[in-house]
């Protein structure tokens, strides 16, 4: 994966759903050890993927489950995870002391000594300018908590993570209702050498809720994007497979994070890439040019 070395599976998991959703540590376990035995050697999480109760007591957390589920088999895979945000520690988000503090809290959690990647998580361009938020994780890396560090989001922000050169790696969205990027950081990131992982990889397959859009925010943003860009792939049972492999085919991508918390779905989408990881260019490059035909100059990347 670009000048970190990692050899990254095409297709990674994410972690977000089985935290938010409050997963069963069972399912978490089977999923992650079947996916694992198949193939998968990325596995993607963040401080802030985590379910309270009504009290605000932290009830599952993503990094949690995925300790307790592989742990055992720590060298089989790599290790992603982010910090920025407090989620239940003192201080404000992208405060250093806590950063640092949520940084412990992750390799307690994930039940290991390092990870291979720390990111940022999503924060702005002023914040990365301060310059303190990237030191954390530079005297992380010092420390040997981290082999290397990263940005994840988009937009403007993006672009500065990728242009300050402080960077091994970039986490953004690509996919068929989120392209903003294919202009404004992946050209960057390519020609810096960096590692792309895309995330959001099949738009939160926002088209499969029909006439109604999904409330979540995202997916509304893409169903209405969607609605207008019309690609008939998205009405077909081919859907998946050709926004997967649109997002897998753009330049400088390296793995596409994809999420979920029911242990046969990570089988069935490594399966839908039995003919290959990309589009054949012509279809790739439809896909695009209805994009620069409808994409309003709002579309930004959804960070």
């Amino acid at each position: 994966m670009g000048k970190t070395g990692m050899e990254v599976s095409v297709l990674g998991f994410g972690g977000a759903e089985i935290g938010f959703e409050k997963a069963d540590a069972g399912d978490v376990e089977r999923l992650l050890n079947a996916a694992l035995d198949a193939g998968l050697n990325a596995i993607d999480t963040a401080e802030c993927y985590r379910a309270t109760d009504e009290s605000g007591a932290e009830v599952a957390s993503s990094e949690d489950l995925i300790g307790r589920a592989v742990a055992h088999r720590r060298g089989d895979f790599l290790l992603f995870t982010k910090v920025g945000h407090a989620s239940g520690l003192s201080g404000g988000d992208w405060d250093p002391a806590m950063m640092a503090e949520s940084i412990d809290r992750s390799l307690r959690r994930l039940r290991t000594e390092a990870v291979d990647l720390i990111q940022l998580h999503s924060c702005s361009e002023e914040k990365l300018r301060q310059g303190d938020v990237i030191e954390v994780l530079r005297r992380a890396r010092e420390a040997g908590k981290t082999r290397f560090i990263g940005y994840s989001g988009d937009g403007h922000a993006a672009l500065y993570a990728i242009e300050c050169g402080a960077f091994d790696t970039l986490q953004t969205s690509v996919n068929v209702a989120d392209q903003e990027c294919m202009e404004l950081t992946l050209p960057r990131a390519e020609a810096r050498g960096m590692g792309v992982i895309a995330k959001r990889p099949i738009a939160n397959a926002a088209w499969s809720s029909g006439d109604t859009p999904n409330p979540h925010p995202y997916r509304i943003t893409y169903w209405e994007r969607l609605q207008k860009l019309g690609y008939d792939f998205l009405k077909g049972e081919e859907a998946v497979r050709t926004a997967l492999r649109f997002t897998l085919g753009s330049p400088g991508v390296h793995t596409a994070i994809v999420g979920t918390a029911k242990p046969e779905r990570w089988a069935q989408n490594a399966a839908l890439l039995s003919e290959g990881a990309s589009l054949p260019p012509s279809e790739w490059e439809a896909i695009r040019a209805r994009w620069r035909e409808v994409a309003g100059p709002d579309w930004m990347g959804q960070g």
